[in-house]
């Protein structure tokens, strides 16, 4: 299962962006969660994680530009990207863990949705 991305799209630099990630299942609440993004021809990589310690960090490339949130009674994962660069296009993923109260684990991964940074 593949979680539905939406929110990417083309946008000058400078300008603002941001995607949401739902994660299925009533049952569920979200434990851990993380955004990814691929550039043309690199490898893909970690920009943002909210950790189960709670604690959430980001990589010196977006650092005080972006920010990760959730809304838990919706099951939902943002991205909130500000003074977006064009180094900032890319795919970009997010990557869910839901848990139950058994507890079981699930881990999901959105389908991917482009942000295109460009005058």
């Amino acid at each position: 299962v593949q979680l539905q991305a939406s929110g990417g799209g083309l946008v000058q630099p400078g300008g603002s962006l941001r995607l949401s990630c739902a994660a299925p299942g009533s049952r569920f609440r979200i434990a851990t969660f993380a955004w990814y993004r691929q550039a043309s021809g690199k490898q893909r990589e970690l920009i943002a994680q909210f950790n189960n310690r709670g604690r959430t960090q980001y990589a010196d490339s977006v650092k005080g530009r972006f920010a990760i949130s959730r809304d838990n009674n919706k099951n939902t994962v943002f991205l909130q990207m500000n003074s977006l660069e064009p180094e900032d296009t890319a795919v970009y993923y997010c990557n869910v863990v839901v848990v139950d109260s058994t507890p079981e684990f699930r881990n999901y991964w959105g389908q991917g949705t482009q942000v295109t940074v460009s005058s």
